[in-house]
């Protein structure tokens, strides 16, 4: 398959645990024709397969009207999903939000022969870097993190243009590494995970726990004027924002655990940039930002704190969409991702494809550096 031309469009689905949505994507990153539709979930995976193909074909329709000569440049369809995944067999593995029936769906191969297009199937965070990269705060940047804090923490990073994956797609689920020996315990099972300090739901939990105890008046009178309501990161947000001191702290706990983690992988992975996205991050973006370059002043080396820099996401709730062209058109007649589906395995791979063994990256340099010495040696 030929690689696709500069002005080829994309197909893309953004499959969450509450919507389905579509749209398509110009070469400029520019959305046309969205359609959504809520995710059945409880109905099952054929349910949920059966909306993404709906979706899809009434997002096709739909920008047909708008520029038919865009859907003309149409060449395949890109799919952002929650993990673990398998990108090379389009097969969601274990994707903790679409319910315990849904491990081991195929996505890629029903979504395609209904629409007639080649399918790609990636996780949202790595969808996400590559959106931002191509059309928002990444500027093109190959030493490029991405992080998204909302309900959970989710991240991935790019290394020369690399995405990194690991051999299971796998790596960067930094929400999941441990910050605390002895911290709260996170809702896979883990003890003291990041996720578990600083996303919307351990919000909600330390604030539900505030309340309860009397350390939050607000709260605890919030509770009793909305009987069964739940608390949440915004109700905290508000209560910090009316003067509550322990809702204030809760927040700030949460903010300096997402700085000390930064620090961390600005010594870790040495990125240029580091962007930051998510809900609870926008709602609290100059306080985050802040506490994030004070903690990296603090715990950062500083060769690699100089050189980086924290931007905001540009790309909001679309870049799951928009992240889906480059993911389409890096994959589509590439033979070395061709190859690997060929093999479920995981090649070295070229940036526009965008995924690297670190272990044979590394390899790979350690004999070429090799090869180099040898023939220097020979010509001296």
């Amino acid at each position: 398959m030929t690689q696709p031309p500069a002005d080829a469009t994309v197909l893309a689905l953004d499959l969450g645990g509450t919507q389905v949505r579509a749209a398509l994507v110009r070469a400029d990153g520019t959305r046309l024709g969205r359609a959504a539709a809520p995710t059945p979930v409880s109905d099952g995976p054929s349910a949920v397969v059966a909306a993404c193909i709906a979706t899809l074909q009434r997002a096709r329709e739909n920008a047909t009207k708008e520029d038919a000569a865009a859907v003309s440049r149409l060449v395949g369809i890109g799919i952002s999903a929650p993990g673990p995944l398998n990108p090379w067999t389009g097969v969601a593995v274990e994707p903790a939000n679409l319910g315990p029936r849904f491990p081991g769906t195929d996505l890629a191969g029903p979504i395609g022969a209904a629409l007639g297009l080649p399918v790609y199937l990636e996780h949202d965070t790595k969808v996400a870097i590559l959106g931002e990269r191509a059309f928002g705060a990444g500027g093109g940047i190959d030493d490029l993190m991405y992080l998204t804090i909302s309900t959970g923490f989710g991240a991935a990073a790019l290394s020369g243009g690399h995405l990194l994956t690991g051999p299971d797609d796998t790596a960067l689920e930094l929400g999941h590494v441990p910050i605390s020996l002895d911290g709260p315990r996170c809702t896979c099972g883990g003890v003291g995970h990041l996720e578990a300090h600083a996303s919307g739901w351990a919000l909600a939990a330390a604030g539900s726990a505030a309340a309860a105890s009397g350390a939050s008046p607000w709260l605890a009178n919030w509770v009793k004027e909305h009987a069964g309501e739940p608390i949440s990161a915004k109700t905290v947000a508000e209560a910090a924002t009316a003067g509550d001191r322990a809702a204030d702290e809760i927040l700030e706990r949460a903010l300096l655990a997402v700085g000390r983690a930064v620090a961390g992988y600005v010594n870790a992975f040495n990125p240029v940039r580091i962007i930051i996205g998510g809900s609870l991050a926008e709602a609290h973006w100059e306080r985050l930002a802040k506490r994030i370059h004070h903690e990296i002043g603090e715990n950062a080396f500083k060769v690699p704190a100089r050189r980086v820099s924290i931007r905001p996401a540009q790309l909001g709730g679309d870049v799951s969409l928009a992240g889906c062209h480059p993911v389409v058109v890096g994959r589509l007649g590439n033979s070395d991702w061709e190859r690997a589906v060929e093999t479920e395995s995981h090649p070295f791979r070229t940036p526009v494809l965008g995924t690297t063994n670190l272990f044979e990256c590394a390899m790979r340099v350690v004999v070429l550096r090799r090869a180099d010495a040898a023939r220097s040696r020979r010509t001296a």
